[in-house]
């Protein structure tokens, strides 16, 4: 039995494999409406969310499945004191899939190795974000094309964004990336993803906190938001929230074929003049996050596509 835990709980061709099918499905969902039916998804989500918790309960229910779960720690056992361990093993009877979001690392990898059925990390304190992760993938292969040969400039929260985390790893998988990640001194990469990610794959980046001087050579911007949540005195968090806004006079320095990319929610890290801006990418992302998340779902149950009959994890479609 596999689980999405990391974004290389997947192997590249597997991860170009999902990619391919999100691609088809987005294009025709006609054919994947009934594949789901009889299953069910549950999502455990600890922390709030938007976007994921919904998006993954999109793409269950239009795979014909069904979904279960709660949308925070209070409403579930956890505020007895139920452990993820014993949560996951109940759960397991009840669903076919756990999709979970939780504020403390490693927890979905902890839960994977108690539960009966497939477990996605939907997010895990500032770890990783794997479905995320994919569907910056999907979008940047819309946007320019290819995945390698490509400056990604990173801008804002680095140490507890996610996001960040995962497509930096994710990314050094392809040849000729190039990465320059651009913070406050206090909120840079941490040292574990460049010596888990960038260094073992000889991987070129740069680290500065000047956005304006390096978007003329970006091929790609993601753009992250200081994170409140994360950070422990309140005095901190107002220091550096608002130290990087991006708005459309600011992006006439950028190259013109260079998508923005933002996991949302944004505060004011960008501004709303941008949304205009043919560059915006960032809710080609939500709606590309359906069909990555129905692909995943596929993949992990074992479910062939029924145009090519070939099964997601056996190796590319």
């Amino acid at each position: 039995m596999r689980h999405f835990i990391e974004p290389n709980s997947f192997s590249l061709n597997e991860q170009l494999a999902l990619l391919d099918l999100a691609d088809r499905m987005e294009k025709d969902p006609a054919p994947y409406a009934h594949l789901c039916d009889g299953r069910i998804l549950a999502t455990l989500f600890y922390e709030p969310s938007t976007r994921t918790r919904l998006s993954f309960e999109s793409a269950m229910l239009r795979l014909g499945g069904k979904t279960l779960g709660f949308a925070g720690a209070q409403l579930s056992s956890a505020s007895k004191g139920e452990t993820v361990e014993d949560t996951v093993r109940v759960v397991s009877n009840y669903a076919d899939i756990i999709a979970m979001r939780h504020p403390k690392e490693g927890a979905p990898l902890r839960a994977s190795m108690y539960a009966r059925v497939p477990v996605i990390n939907a997010g895990d304190g500032g770890h990783a974000h794997p479905s995320q992760t994919m569907i910056d993938l999907m979008t940047i292969r819309q946007r320019k094309g290819r995945l390698d040969h490509l400056t990604i400039g990173f801008c804002g929260d680095l140490k507890f964004g996610r996001t960040v985390h995962s497509l930096t790893a994710a990314l050094s998988q392809f040849e000729g990336n190039r990465f320059v990640f651009i913070s406050p001194e206090d909120l840079r990469l941490p040292r574990y993803v460049k010596t888990e990610s960038l260094e073992p794959t000889h991987q070129v980046y740069k680290e500065t906190d000047d956005l304006e001087t390096e978007l003329p050579g970006l091929d790609v911007l993601y753009m992250t938001r200081i994170q409140q949540e994360r950070f422990f005195s309140e005095e901190e968090y107002l220091r550096l929230k608002g130290c990087y806004q991006l708005d459309e006079a600011m992006l006439k320095l950028a190259p013109p074929d260079m998508p923005v990319l933002h996991p949302l929610p944004r505060i004011d890290e960008i501004k709303l003049d941008v949304d205009n801006d043919p560059r915006a990418a960032y809710f080609d992302q939500v709606h590309n996050g359906v069909y990555i998340r129905m692909a995943i779902i596929l993949a992990l149950l074992g479910i062939p596509n029924p145009v090519t009959g070939k099964i997601v994890l056996n190796g590319k479609e």
